[in-house]
């Protein structure tokens, strides 16, 4: 991911070889012209500095990805085509720049609006929650074809040249949607974020499981591949610079404790459940919402390698977690879409208002698509950062720690009852 330093070191170099040998040979002329003996060492130090110039400038070259090319010094990289890319355990080849892509999930959606690629893009799909602010406008450029599951005839009446994928659920061997060799015997080439690419022969669901915690290596990966696939590489380094920028200011942050009396907090993360008596579904240990819970110093509180494992009350209950990170969705698929309804649901149960996160008021919103490996997932570490510093400056001051979100006045739910 040090491309673009890189790049500017190989310009220099470039710019001084041509420099040392344009006075070469402007020297060697006049010199040979006087016959001068004495300015034969100055030939051969100009001989060496242009030789070590060129080896300088041939070595930096070998940094670049590959199907990465340089114009002119200075200016903007291009890709050279066809380009072939490792992605998921497939080889695929892109022979051109995609003019009619098709996104399927945010996270796949928000990356090529974030590179400005709006004006090449024929539809997207599956979003849990609304666009990012700074991205409103142009995402109303791009025809929406569904905020939930997509039909692969509807995706494929957008006639597309390219369709990247944000989840295998979307775009994978179990998914209910679409498969890569369908793309495939369309010649249409695919992309699935390299983040997503789980072990499923273990898992019970089309989320797979994994087994060591996400990485934000793998967003900037995708982002890197992505921007050459479109042949925008500048802008893509751009954007990881900025997301590893926020990376490092939320892991000052969290050094500096943001859980009073706790040196390793443990996080839950609700995402939703159908109803208050069903089972929960909650983020696994090593996805991107472990990654969160890390960042901010602290560990997942479910132990379970599920990419999305479902658990009852009673075991969630028993992880006795620190801080509650509740997920807002925009989908209203569910009542409990939505943050103010879980809250509710945690506050007034006789059983969850007694764990330590609902007791201390350690209850945060956070966007759901940051539950999910994406760019969202550090601005969620963000959301979550600042959330807890301002409790905790709250409780410093003396104030009294205040629960999120309304709660039902007048009643309280037995757990025995609403379940």
């Amino acid at each position: 991911m040090a491309e673009g330093p890189l790049r500017f070191q190989h310009d220099e170099m470039i710019e001084n070889y041509e420099s040392v040998s344009f006075l070469f040979h402007a020297m060697s002329k006049s010199l040979f012209a006087s016959r001068s003996i004495l300015a034969l060492p100055l030939l051969a130090s100009l001989l060496g500095l242009a030789g070590t110039a060129h080896a300088q400038a041939a070595d930096s070259a070998s940094v670049r990805p590959a199907g990465v090319t340089k114009t002119a010094a200075g200016q903007t990289t291009h890709t050279h085509y066809p380009l072939t890319l490792e992605n998921c355990g497939q080889k695929v080849t892109y022979r051109k720049a995609p003019e009619r892509a098709v996104a399927l999930g945010q996270n796949s959606a928000e990356i090529l609006l974030l590179l400005g690629l709006q004006d090449r893009m024929a539809g997207t799909a599956f979003w849990p929650s609304q666009v990012l602010p700074q991205l409103a406008d142009a995402n109303a450029k791009v025809k929406l074809l569904t905020v939930e599951f997509p039909r692969l005839e509807s995706i494929l009446a957008e006639e597309p040249d390219f369709v990247a994928a944000a989840l295998p659920s979307l775009m994978g061997p179990n998914s209910k949607v679409a498969k890569r060799e369908d793309f495939q015997k369309m010649d249409v080439p695919t992309y699935l974020a390299p983040g997503t690419c789980l072990a499923s022969g273990t898992a019970k669901d089309a989320y797979g499981s994994r087994d060591q915690l996400w990485n934000p290596e793998l967003l900037y990966r995708e982002i890197d591949e992505l921007s050459r696939i479109f042949d925008v590489p500048d802008r893509g380094q751009a954007l990881i610079a900025d997301l590893k920028a926020r990376e490092a200011k939320v892991r000052a942050l969290a050094a500096k404790g943001l859980v009073a009396g706790k040196t390793r907090p443990s996080f839950l993360f609700w995402f939703s459940s159908p109803s208050p008596s069903a089972d929960a579904y909650v983020a696994g240990k090593n996805g991107a919402s472990g990654y969160i819970a890390d960042l901010l110093g602290g560990t997942n509180a479910v132990t379970n390698e599920t990419e999305w494992p479902t658990m009852s009350w009673e075991s969630i209950i028993a992880t006795h977690p620190d801080v509650i990170v509740v997920a807002s969705l925009d989908r209203n698929r569910w009542e409990l879409d939505k943050p103010q309804a879980k809250i509710a649901f945690l506050t007034s149960d006789t059983a969850t208002r007694e764990m330590p996160a609902v007791k201390s008021g350690r209850l945060i919103v956070m966007d759901g698509s940051a539950m999910n490996p994406s760019v969202r997932t550090i601005y969620g570490a963000e959301q979550v950062a600042r959330a807890l510093q301002e409790q905790a400056e709250s409780q410093a001051s003396g104030a009294p720690s205040k629960v999120p979100g309304p709660k039902k006045s007048g009643t309280s739910s037995d757990r025995s009852e609403s379940r």
